[in-house]
């Protein structure tokens, strides 16, 4: 018989190499779980990590004689033979060994041949000859499908009860061992009744093998089921990161991504990702709630009653001191006097949670329906899909004006009963305190933001959108949309490059350029349409001036202002060659805006965003890892040989120490060598790459300076001199480190804010998926205060918010640094007015950057009169520039 089947027996090698389908999991840089993929969930466990009761509970229901038997139990079989012929040839017994078991599942099918089991009897005797017992007992622990798409132990672990393997109690390892009976048969989330009973069994055989004491046995079968479906234990919402790795593993590994065990481990900090998602979500909410209330999307379930309706007296009043009591059998909707409250009576509770969780919840939303209303407190209560009763109060409900359209708004509401009735279905979010509920909406408008170390690319956060469950189009890597300013810095850039500097003076005049070509006049406006005359290039940058960029690239030339956009990695093709392109009207990803910024932020160096570190396998040994080239490599050099000076001086330290106890100190640092820490990569030590320099260190140094004006502006206040950026609400974290540019498009289809911290380069975008709406505007809302956003949307109002929001939590704990001027980099006094340089100082002057051979040589004193750019072309009409917009 054996040489009858022996060809069909697996090989040494394959038996040697059994794997186990493990899904790919993702994860942020700091260890926290991101994502998993695979339709099989598995947690490959150890011997070592499973629990003393949990295996004493396996063996003693399907192998209690494991480690006595050569693979098959010669003993049990005959036990089930007897058992059959007792029984009149039906089976009641099984006499399968856990290794027979564990070659049928990987060998087998499950048909019930004698040639199956012959055949399972020789690749069991094959396993024994082959594995150790432990060795075989870990691929077990591993291997069995125990439902609800999991397979091993510590994947039911995880699903059942939200716990790892090291975790779970007695009745637990009964309930999880039980499964592999009848996976299905046995589901407590589905048969709990039938699946306490198997639970009990596996309990009665630990009693019966003197595994558990009679009491320890009475208390584990009066111990109730516990198992609730418990999704993977996700850390950290980063959906975006997730589906960019996994469209970069199933290029690289192709469908073994999903089985092949593969931990990945991304760039995202865990933090960083956490506080960019919350400052997006609440951005787009404040956006949303200042264009209105979307009335006409809210659905009634039942009419309320009218105002001061006599109600029934035998229901309890529900009001602020009632509602955390409120639970589904004392759950009313009587109000107090003058209230309108009363629920449909035929919406019963539990139709009312039916109905709600039938509807999908993104981001920040809750559904709710309202319940009562309470006119004299103007709040409302609420149930949720929980049946939970919560409140919300007047404070939170007063901004929902009507929206009419993007740039229209209806008048304020006077009341609650302005804004809701009872019986309708709404939205809720908690409120900006965190310690009640707000009126809200599911935001139309969409938004990006992304965050990248500067030094090598890495991507710290990334927000593709409000939720990936409401649209998986990631808007940081897929939206190519018009910059709008956003683009200035690099036409400045360009012009530092052909002998302008941060003083030089540039009119700021309305352009009026005839179009013989198309029979009309371009007239490119400041935005808002106010002209200085002649201004400074570092104030016209901070202020943003439309007219003084188009007058520039008029100087330096289109072709060299394409050539030095494309040295920032910008793709020359999505460029247009006209002089539109000094307003933005390119159109790029906020991957690629923030990817040219981070230039400016490290010196000149172009670098590459990345989002894997790490690629390890199954068994956790790294298999790949990222070596992006680097704008500071003599900054890692430097680090990596304070490192390696310090674990050598450990090691040093080791070696006496143990010296000095007789060599009784076991310390692995006395091994210790510089290049260690890569021997487990089995790599030698990598050798760093230089990030390519695109522009000099100068000329990055002097744009980063002039966007710190964007943020903090210039002149003197106290003699009516000074002048804000445009940025000048990012002044609220308290930061002369920090510079940026904002950036809005035609007709406000796009707001941006791209900017720098001492460690990273964020852009923040909003706007419409759908590319014939804008932005619009908003009148100011008598129920709110002072400090609210109005008027026309522009980046510092619309994209500006989440920027500084996602700051303030990237900057907490990092010290406040003035970045080093490099080499060649001068101070002078100059006059602010003229540019020209400066005996006096007062406020009339300050002092600027330069490249050295560029600082002005003519003092004021000398040549009161500026130098004044116009670039004016042929045909351009000159227009005085009106008197009182000074």
């Amino acid at each position: 018989m054996y040489y009858y089947i022996k060809d069909e027996l697996p090989s040494v090698e394959v038996l040697q190499d059994v794997r186990l389908q493990t899904p790919m999991r993702v994860y942020t840089s700091d260890g926290k779980l991101i994502s998993q993929f695979g339709e099989k969930k598995r947690i490959p466990i150890t011997l070592q990590q499973t629990p003393d009761h949990f295996i004493k509970a396996l063996l003693a229901a399907e192998d209690s004689r494991f480690y006595e038997h050569p693979g098959v139990d010669f003993v049990g079989l005959v036990r089930s033979a007897v058992a059959v012929v007792a029984a009149g040839g039906r089976r009641t017994q099984g006499a399968s060994t856990l290794t027979m078991q564990l070659a049928r599942n990987f060998f087998l099918t499950r048909e019930k041949t004698y040639i199956r089991k012959i055949k399972e009897i020789f690749i069991a005797f094959h396993i024994e000859s082959l594995l150790s017992k432990d060795e075989i007992l870990t691929l077990y622990l591993n291997k069995n499908e125990l439902g609800n798409r999991a397979f091993g132990f510590g994947a039911v672990a995880e699903v059942l009860y939200g716990k790892t393997i090291e975790q779970v109690t007695i009745p637990e390892s009964a309930m999880m061992v039980g499964l592999l009976k009848a996976p299905s048969k046995y589901n407590p989330l589905r048969r709990p009744i039938l699946a306490k009973q198997r639970r009990d069994t596996v309990l009665w055989r630990m009693k019966e093998e003197k595994y558990l004491s009679e009491s320890e046995y009475q208390a584990a079968i009066n111990t109730p089921l516990t198992a609730k479906f418990h999704g993977a234990q996700i850390e950290v919402d980063a959906p975006y990161i997730a589906e960019m790795v996994r469209q970069h593993m199933v290029q690289t590994y192709g469908d073994e991504a999903y089985t092949g065990g593969y931990q990945v481990y991304t760039t995202i900090s865990s933090r960083s990702q956490q506080a960019a998602q919350h400052a997006l979500r609440l951005n787009t909410h404040a956006y949303d709630e200042r264009h209105g209330y979307r009335y006409d999307e809210i659905e009634q379930l039942w009419q309320p009653l009218e105002p001061k309706q006599s109600l029934t007296d035998d229901k309890p009043a529900i009001n602020s001191e009632t509602i955390n009591e409120a639970n589904e059998q004392t759950l009313t909707t009587q109000a107090v006097e003058s209230d309108v409250a009363e629920e449909d009576p035929t919406w019963s509770h539990d139709e009312l949670q039916n109905k709600l969780k039938t509807l999908p919840e993104f981001g920040l939303i809750k559904n709710a329906v309202v319940m009562s209303i309470d006119t004299e407190n103007d709040s409302f209560t609420f149930i949720d899909q929980d049946k939970q009763i919560s409140q919300v109060s007047w404070h939170d409900a007063k901004w929902a004006r009507p929206y009419i359209s993007d740039t229209m708004q209806g008048k304020e509401p006077n009341s609650i009963q302005d804004v809701v009735q009872v019986g309708q279905l709404i939205k809720v979010r908690r409120n900006q305190n965190n310690d009640g509920w707000r009126l809200a909406q599911l935001p139309d408008v969409a938004a990006a933001l992304v965050s990248l170390d500067p030094d090598n690319g890495a991507v710290r956060a990334l927000i593709g959108g409000y939720d990936f469950r409401m649209s998986e189009y990631n808007r940081v890597t897929q939206a190519k949309r018009q910059v709008g300013s956003n683009i200035k810095p690099f036409i400045y850039s360009a012009a530092l490059e052909n002998g302008f500097t941060l003083a030089s003076i540039i009119n700021d005049a309305p352009i009026n350029q005839w179009d013989r070509s198309q029979g009309i006049t371009w007239r490119p406006k400041n935005s808002p349409p106010v002209y200085d005359g002649p201004i400074r290039m570092r104030r016209a940058l901070a202020e943003s001036k439309n007219v003084v960029s188009v007058r520039l690239l008029r100087s330096v030339g289109i072709n060299k202002v394409v050539e030095q956009l494309a040295k920032f990695g910008f793709d020359p093709n999505d460029i247009p060659r006209a002089e539109s392109i000094a307003l933005g009207s390119a159109s790029f990803t906020p991957l690629e805006v923030a990817t040219a910024y981070t230039t400016f932020a490290n010196g000149g160096h172009l670098v590459t965003p990345y989002v894997i570190e790490t690629i390890n396998n199954e068994a956790g040994d790294t298999i790949w890892q990222a070596n992006p080239p680097l704008a500071c490599l003599a900054c890692r050099l430097e680090a990596e040989e304070q490192a390696a000076f310090e674990r050598q001086l450990a090691a040093e330290l080791s070696v006496e120490l143990n010296d000095e106890l007789g060599g009784e100190l076991n310390n692995e640092l006395a091994n210790e060598s510089p290049d260690n820490q890569y021997a487990s990569l089995g790599q030698e030590v990598p050798e760093y790459l230089q990030a390519k320099q695109v522009i000099s260190e100068q000329n990055a140094f002097l744009i980063a300076e002039a966007m710190k004006s964007t943020i903090w502006g210039g002149g003197s206040w106290r003699h009516k001199t000074g002048w804000n950026g445009t940025a000048w609400r990012a002044q609220k974290l308290k930061r002369r480190d920090i510079g940026g540019k904002t950036g809005t498009t035609n007709d406000a289809k796009d707001a941006w804010f791209s900017g720098f911290t001492p460690q990273e380069v964020i852009t923040s975008w909003v706007g419409f998926d759908d590319h014939t709406r804008v932005l619009g505007k908003t009148k100011y809302n008598n129920n709110l205060g002072k400090d609210q956003i109005f008027g026309t949307e522009f980046g510092a109002k619309t994209a500006l918010p989440a920027w500084i929001d996602y700051a303030q939590v990237a900057l907490d704990g990092v010290p406040k640094s003035a970045k080093q001027a490099p080499a060649n980099i001068i101070t002078v006094r100059i006059d602010q007015e003229t540019g020209k340089l400066s005996s006096k100082t007062d406020h009339s002057s300050r002092f600027e950057y330069f490249i050295e051979g560029t600082e002005p040589h003519e003092f004021i004193d000398n040549s009161p009169s500026p130098d004044v750019l116009t670039a004016e072309l042929d045909g351009e009409v000159s227009e005085a520039v009106e008197e009182g917009i000074f």
